[in-house]
This record gives structure tokens, sequence and C-alpha cells, in this order.
């Protein structure tokens, strides 16, 4: 596109160039996430839990997962229930304790009272086990708790004389998820304590000064301006973890599977690996697979909105509607 300048030449637009060179991102966006996103919505219309079969079924696959129906359907049923309760007891148990040591290790190292020394040798090791693979994570625990007596954990033990047999680590309900719920937390609190300590070194340090002229402790400084200031970042940081739990898949699955057992045990299973079973290891079914992890898309994309309206006052709300009326309003003239 050309214009005149003042004096009289034209000018050359180059905003075009920018788009070619955003041009294969969004190639590669469609064909890798926009194209398997809606090929998945069509699967999940089709077959009756088979792999060959092209059978338009309607609602039928969503029916048979979310309310069950006969024998298989009722199987199915249960089990996908059975892999939501997984999928939310894992996630609780691993993003309450990791939100709070995250959060009291962020006011720590931010506090200018405290002046800890080497804080950047600190947020590179705890932010390192969140760049190490999850198969890594899941041998080195293995390894660590396996069930035989080559365990190093079970080892420790036989050799102290606590147990008299080795401990089942891995089949075991409750240890084999504290086990999990500890590895998702170890991984990833570092990166949920940069997070949070980016947004404390963002608050203006007038406000933290006056409270310090005006007397207040520690507790309310953090209770009273900390947290309050804090918010956007929490929310962002719930949503994050909270989509990433419903997709939690590598450490559940790896950790039993690498143990060598059988089959997988059934309190390890989340939706992610019922979505994966179902469409690789048993006799694949890929209606039941698509379908699940299209009630996966909305269960998200509802549980993010309901965080974002519950974390959000009315007075913000006003307030982006107001703006994007003036914006619109602005683009109008």
């Amino acid at each position: 596109m050309q214009s005149l300048r003042p004096n009289g030449r034209k000018s050359i637009s180059y905003a075009k160039y920018g788009y070619l060179f955003i041009l294969p991102f969004f190639i590669v966006y469609v064909f890798f996430m926009i194209y398997p996103l809606i090929n998945t919505f069509r699967l999940s219309f089709f077959g009756n839990g088979n792999a060959n079969a092209d059978t338009f079924v309607g609602l039928q696959n969503f029916k048979y997962i979310l309310v069950g129906g006969s024998r298989p359907a009722k199987a199915i049923h249960e089990e996908f229930i059975r892999s939501l309760k997984n999928t939310v007891i894992l996630w609780v148990g691993n993003f309450i304790p990791q939100i709070i040591l995250s959060l009291l290790l962020a006011v720590w190292f931010t506090d200018s009272r405290v002046k800890v020394k080497g804080t950047g040798f600190f947020k590179v090791v705890m932010y390192m086990p969140n760049i190490i693979t999850a198969t890594s994570v899941c041998g080195l625990f293995l390894i660590l708790f396996g069930n035989s007596k080559y365990g190093a954990v079970n080892a420790m033990l036989l050799d102290m004389g606590t147990i008299a047999e080795p401990f089942k680590f891995v089949n075991t309900v409750t240890s084999s998820r504290v086990i999990v719920m500890f590895i998702q937390t170890w991984m990833w609190f570092g990166n949920t304590m940069i997070l949070l300590m980016s947004g404390i070194m963002g608050i203006d340090l007038s406000l933290f000064e006056a409270a310090s002229i005006d007397g207040a402790s520690s507790g309310q400084v953090f209770f009273k301006i900390t947290l309050p200031l804090l918010k956007p970042i929490f929310l962002y940081v719930l949503i994050t973890s909270m989509i990433g739990g419903l997709q939690m898949f590598d450490i559940p699955y790896l950790f039993h599977e690498g143990s060598g057992a059988s089959a997988i045990q059934t309190h390890l299973e989340t939706a992610a690996v019922f979505v994966y079973k179902h469409f690789h290891l048993i006799d694949p079914n890929y209606g039941y697979s698509a379908a699940a992890s299209v009630l996966l898309f909305f269960i998200t994309g509802i549980l993010g909105l309901l965080v974002y309206r519950f974390n959000t006052s009315s007075d913000d709300r006003a307030a982006a509607k107001s703006n994007k009326k003036k914006s619109k309003h602005a683009g109008l003239l």
C-alpha cells in the first residue's frame, strides 16, 4: 500500500511483511492444534466404541460416558467418573501445598528486611525440577519407592528392621497418591514461586514503606497489602494450574507403568489417562476417547469462567465493559 508524504513523494507501508513473518506460526497452529481439535469433535459423534466404526451415532458416546446404560456402557461411565474423581484428588492434593509453599518462599525472597543472600541461586535450583522430563522424575522416584526389596526406601526400612517385607508403595492407594502429589508439587512449586515473586515485585514500594511507618506488623502487611494486590496473579496461577490438573497424564501414568505392573491401577487413572487408554492401550475406542476429550474441554472452559467470575468484582467487570464501549466508540469515530 502506497500513500503520499507531505512533500509529495510516495511512501511504502511495510506492514504486510509483518504478516508474512507471523504466517508460519498460524500455519503450524492450524495444522497441529485447530485441525486435531475439530477432528476430535467429529470423532465424538461417530462409532459405537469401535475403532473402525464410521457410523454416525450422535450423542450416544456422551450418553454412555455421562449416564451409562447397558453393561458395557455402565462400565465406561463408572470408569470415567472414577477417573474424574482421581483427577480432582491428585490436583487438589498437590495444588494446596504448592501454593502455600510458593507464597511463603516468594514473600521471604522479596522481603527487603530479610535480605536473603543468593536469591538467584535459590530461584534457579527451585525452578530446575520444572525443566526435568517427567520420565526422568518418575524413574528417580521408582528407584526410591519401588515395590521390591531393591527399592531404596524399602531396602533402608528392611535393614532397620522397621518392616518385615517390602511395602507396595506403587500399588497401595494412599502411598501412591501421596507420592504423585509430592512429585507434582516438587516439579511445579518453583514456577509458581517465580510468578508470585514477579507479582510482589510489581507492587508499589511506597505502600510497604507507608505501612512500615504506620507500625504495621508483617502479618498485617501480608494480609492487607500483599495478598489483595496479588489477586490477578493468583487468578492466573489458579486457572493455569486447574487446566494442567485436568490434563494430568505423564506423572500418574509413568509412575505406575514404570513399575512394571500389568495394568493401570484405578486409583491413579486420571481423565487424561482414561482418554489415552481407550484410544491406544485396549481395543481402540475412538468415539469414547474423543467424547471424553470434548467433555474435558467444556469442563475446563466452564471452570475457568467460574473461577474468573468469582475472583473478579462487579466493579472490575463494569470497568471492563465501560472500556470496551469506549474503545468501540473510538473505533467508529
